[in-house]
């Protein structure tokens, strides 16, 4: 088949054209989250890096309110915080946020994104993919535990399998772990699968 442009990237636009379709879900989240939701409040607060400020009320009583950031990236980090004590001891949730570890804050910001994020927000739900020995390794939080499991799926006739690699554990799998655990359980590596694939059915265009 043609390879289209959504093939090679689904999202060209970025954040702004993924904003509307993060806007409803996290207004559908949101109102799930509150008892006897009200009115779903949203503002824009900064329009550069699409990061936008909702508020879903609560009709059983304000402190019962949730606010959230959607893709709050580095340049938030003194509007996270101001946002923060606005909101006070309701609770407030950092969607999709574009930052992963204190390190992408720079030198000077570490210490203050430790003590304005990393040490008081935890994680509540998370889904990431990435690639580990050229496999294709899926991680999802729920609290309390992370998942873990590469996606094979090189083989039409089996379609895609799950292969789980880490026990659940309560922190972030890391990186070397995940490693090790593919040479455990695929010693071969996909390159080499592939090969052997070709070798017992031809060619993909020769069947």
């Amino acid at each position: 088949p043609e390879t289209v442009a959504a093939d090679i990237d689904p999202w060209p636009g970025g954040l702004a054209q993924m904003y509307p379709y993060a806007e409803d879900i996290l207004k559908e989240i949101l109102g799930g989250i509150v008892d006897d939701p009200g009115t779903c409040s949203s503002q824009v607060i900064s329009p550069q890096d699409c990061c936008g400020f909702f508020v879903q009320e609560s009709n059983t009583s304000p402190k019962n309110d949730v606010a959230a950031l959607l893709f709050p990236g580095v340049d938030q980090l003194d509007k996270i915080s101001e946002i923060d004590q606005m909101v006070g001891d309701r609770t407030l949730v950092l969607f999709n946020r574009q930052f992963k570890r204190p390190a992408d804050f720079g030198f000077a910001g570490k210490d203050k994104s430790n003590k304005i994020v990393f040490d008081k927000f935890k994680w509540g739900f998370a889904f990431q993919e990435f690639a580990c020995r050229g496999e294709d390794v899926k991680l999802t939080f729920e609290f309390p535990n992370w998942q873990s499991c590469a996606i094979c799926d090189e083989d039409e006739d089996l379609g895609a399998r799950e292969i789980p690699l880490l026990d659940p554990q309560t922190s972030r799998p890391l990186y070397d772990d995940l490693e090790t655990k593919i040479n455990e359980v695929l010693p071969e590596p996909l390159w080499m699968r592939k090969m052997g694939e070709v070798e017992s059915k031809g060619f993909k265009f020769q069947r």
